[in-house]
């Protein structure tokens, strides 16, 4: 009986999964369908040129960045936009960080009006350049607050227009990110309080002077594995969810923010390790409770480079911390679930990520045991188990060819077919090589958490990269 009971419920259980993946896929066609507004060069020039476009400010954490900060930083400043500012923020950097910024940038300390709207751990200093061609550049030292969110919310605090966009020092963003983001704000009918892009792997691409001047597939395995698994999560999942306005989270990459909202909600928990799920979740229930018609949204552009694992060491860590913030966000905001007054979040996003996202590492390690056990006991029904197996791997292949045409439909990243036929290819063995891997660091995420409450943030080894040659990264 029990057998049969575990059984059916696999099967309920994979059937939704597999129906719920169609929705997104349909969604995220829809979604697609209506790209083309934010690649009109018509729209950037007018945004250029106008007075009223809104200024961003863009914050990013850094932490012992020695190897790639003035990069990095370049980078960032070489974005095209009206009016925007550079916020780094120096959490309490043990290396040459700062003191490399000093040099490069000519800094000094200035008197700056910082007003510590969101709690963060303490504030010391803000350093501006004495060069007229770096007035964007602003850099926030302060002692180290443990999290990214701690970091991120001393950048709130300094900035100065009513956008920001969180970021990491290691990301590379596309030169008109900021002019493809503000469009779904401009045009929506309700307030848009976030906005989110896809992002990709730096790894193995061409970088010169912070700028990526070609896009390649990543060598090295496990970046590639990221890469796909990246262009699902946005193009066929937070897209998707866009299209009903049930976006579970903004990635940390790369997250364009309505800053009152985001200050009234009151920032970044500077405890989390989910910061962005836990940003946008204290946002939404903030529009909730004071009754404000809200909209999330999520554009297919790729508009972020950031570096991914290059081996399984950095994955685990990478991969634990995701598992522990997770279950974090669902232990501190509990009495969201199925709460009427937050209808989406509570009957939709929340349900759904919990059973399908948080469960699912549980669920398969469970049923991979249960597989093992029966095949001791000689209980196998081999015809039956290879015809499912043979449907959902089916299934999952057809889902990742349909994100690697889709992304080619919005824009071809790659320059030659092999890159991306190479990259189909490993959608071929991921559920063998890669998947296994994600489920066991989630599991063990999760008993982490609920057995020592203990998720430091951790260190991501970067492996830096010359910015007149190829990227490898790891993070």
């Amino acid at each position: 009986m029990i057998y049969s009971y575990f059984e059916y419920f696999i099967f309920f259980y994979s059937s939704l999964m597999l129906l719920s993946l169609l929705m997104l896929g349909i969604f995220s066609c829809v979604k697609l369908w209506r790209f083309k507004i934010y690649n009109s060069k018509q729209d950037d020039e007018f945004l250029m040129n106008s007075r009223l476009t809104p200024g961003i400010s863009i914050i990013a954490p850094a932490f012992n960045e020695e190897r790639t900060i003035i990069d990095n930083v370049k980078s960032l400043l070489t974005l095209e936009y009206p009016t925007f500012e550079v916020i780094i923020v120096n959490d309490g950097s043990t290396d040459r960080t700062l003191e490399l910024l000093i040099k490069e940038y000519d800094l000094e300390e200035t008197t700056y009006a910082y007003m510590e709207r969101i709690k963060t751990a303490p504030f010391k200093r803000i350093l501006k350049s004495r060069n007229p061609m770096f007035s964007k550049l602003t850099i926030v030292d302060k002692v180290n607050g443990g999290t990214k969110a701690d970091a991120s919310n001393a950048g709130i605090n300094a900035s100065q227009y009513p956008y920001f966009i969180c970021t990491d020092v290691d990301c590379i963003l596309e030169r008109k990110t900021m002019l493809k983001m503000i469009k779904p704000i401009l045009n929506s009918k309700n307030r848009t309080i976030a906005v989110g892009a896809v992002l990709r792997m730096s790894n193995s691409c061409d970088i010169k002077d912070g700028v990526i001047t070609r896009v390649r597939a990543p060598r090295r395995l496990i970046p590639r594995f990221q890469e796909l698994e990246y262009m699902r999560s946005y193009l066929f999942g937070k897209l998707g969810w866009s299209f009903i306005n049930c976006v579970p989270n903004v990635s940390g990459g790369l997250g364009l923010f309505d800053k009152e909202i985001a200050i009234n909600a009151g920032g970044y928990d500077g405890k989390s390790h989910a910061e962005d799920m836990d940003l946008l979740t204290k946002m939404v229930i903030y529009m909730c409770n004071s009754k404000q018609k809200y909209t999330v949204d999520y554009i297919p552009v790729s508009c972020c480079w950031t570096e991914g694992p290059h081996n399984l060491t950095i994955l685990a860590r990478q991969r634990m911390r995701w598992a522990t913030g997770l279950a974090q966000i669902f232990t501190v905001h509990r009495k969201v679930f199925f709460n009427p007054q937050y209808p989406k979040l509570g009957f939709v996003v929340f349900p759904y990520i919990f059973i399908f996202e948080f469960l699912a590492p549980i669920i398969e390690a469970t049923g991979l045991f249960w597989f093992l056990l029966i095949l001791i006991k000689g209980d196998v029904n081999w015809s039956t188990i290879m015809f499912m197996f043979l449907y959902v791997y089916s299934f999952g292949i057809a889902i990742s060819s349909m994100v690697i045409f889709m992304d080619y439909l919005v824009k071809r990243q790659y320059k030659t077919y092999a890159e991306i036929f190479s990259l189909w290819i490993i959608s071929l063995v991921e559920g063998f090589i890669y998947h296994p891997f994600i489920i066991y660091f989630s599991v063990a995420g999760y008993i982490k958490y609920f057995t020592t409450k203990d998720i430091r943030w951790g260190t991501m080894t970067r492996q830096g990269f010359d910015i007149n040659t190829q990227v490898e990264h790891a993070k």
